[in-house]
């Protein structure tokens, strides 16, 4: 039995070298992304859009990433907020917005409607008879952007042949406690560069910090009503874009998502309902990600082979890979904190026993929510209609 550690160690070696590796790419190609980062093209006359807010509760920072974009530099502009609750304590937070900003085109809707078993969609839904234009950009609650943001996304949205545009998001701690370096260690340092890596090999995802689209191309795929019964409503969106002959651009700023969880048991629960969900829809890709953990798997390394001479430098070299890698994509996104760098080794044993759990459930918690997860629908579309220039974008980018 003993002489099967020394194979298993060199194959957990292998695994974390391949990790090792990914972080280098990844972490330089989103240092790469954010060098480059243009100003947004000047467009002639922007085309009005309507941004949706769908809300639920005064979370942290929420007063702080509404006003993000309540202050764009962007003419002509409705913001819809929805509640499903008129004592919801985010209405408080609006009504402020309100008064501060008395000349914006800002609206709270108030509707307990239920649609389906997504209370996000629904309340989407709810709001969807106010909307004035045809640009619709939804936003979760909890992020936060930069003044030239709508003008990025109008600007990739105008891209021939683009149905959706999303954005990257790195992790904003509302404060800085254990648990929150934890939750934000996952975001910048396993599931940033990763998201950014697989974009490059060709991959197109959508991801629910920003899906921004014509109105037109919505009802086309099916409206919200083709979401309102699911939990990953930003990917199938993304499925149902890909799958009409559209691609998903990714505009060319970053965003920010707060990061809330107070206790480890709340990490526990986020992250088991994001990876559950991802699990379910791919499992494969899912259980393949595991090699965006190599001090995991460089730990393990030493712990079949604890008195080889190579195993434990080994882990010190995969230590120092990973710190390097942390601080790029930190200096990339804005985060100057360097302590994150020695939780590094915890943050991937927690990310392993969160696949774990992944794989052994479907059960998710959400928002006082209790839901199963699923693959999405995988019958063939109907027909993609013939889509106008209007909405996929004009034939040629505006000057």
């Amino acid at each position: 039995m003993s002489s099967v550690f020394p194979v298993l160690a060199v194959g957990c070696a292998a695994l974390a070298g391949t990790g090792c590796v990914q972080a280098l790419l990844g972490a330089g190609l989103l240092a790469r992304f954010r060098r480059t980062e243009r100003r947004p093209t000047t467009l002639v006359q922007p085309p009005p859009v309507t941004v949706l807010k769908p809300l639920y509760g005064a979370e942290p920072l929420l007063d702080e990433a509404l006003e993000s974009f309540c202050t764009q530099d962007y003419p002509q502009m409705q913001i819809l907020f929805g509640v499903r609750e008129a004592d919801d304590a985010a209405v408080e937070i609006v009504r402020q917005l309100q008064r501060r900003h008395p000349r914006l085109d800002m609206q709270l809707v108030v509707d307990p409607a239920l649609h389906g078993i997504n209370r996000k969609i629904s309340n989407l839904m709810n709001v969807m008879p106010y909307v004035k234009h045809d640009i619709l950009v939804i936003s979760d609650s909890d992020i936060h952007v930069t003044p030239d943001y709508l003008r990025h996304v109008v600007t990739a949205l105008n891209t021939p042949g683009t149905g959706l545009v999303t954005t990257l998001y790195a992790g904003l701690p509302a404060v800085h406690t254990l648990v929150q370096a934890l939750a934000a260690c996952q975001i910048n340092h396993n599931f940033l560069p990763g998201v950014i890596l697989s974009r490059y090999l060709g991959r197109q995802d959508c991801l629910g910090a920003t899906m921004a689209l014509r109105r037109s191309v919505l009802d086309a795929v099916g409206g919200l009503e083709a979401l309102v019964d699911h939990v990953a409503d930003d990917a199938l969106l993304g499925r149902l874009i890909r799958q009409h002959g559209l691609n998903i651009a990714i505009a060319e700023c970053m965003t920010w998502t707060t990061i809330a969880e107070s206790s480890f048991g709340e990490l526990m629960h986020h992250e088991l309902r994001w990876g559950r969900t991802v699990c379910a829809l791919a499992p494969a890709g899912y259980a393949a990600s595991s090699i965006q953990l190599p001090l995991f798997w460089a730990s393990l390394a030493v712990l079949f082979q604890p008195h080889a001479g190579w195993s434990l430098p080994f882990f010190w070299a995969v230590w120092a890979v990973r710190a390097l890698t942390s601080v790029i994509i930190d200096r990339a996104v804005g985060s100057r904190s360097l302590w994150p760098v020695l939780l590094l080794p915890l943050r991937d044993w927690l990310s392993a026993a969160i696949m774990l759990g992944s794989a052994s459930g479907t059960e998710v918690h959400w928002r006082g929510q209790t839901m199963h997860v699923g693959p999405h629908p995988t019958a063939p579309p109907p027909a993609p209609p013939a889509f106008s220039a209007s909405q996929q974008g004009p034939a040629t980018p505006p000057p």
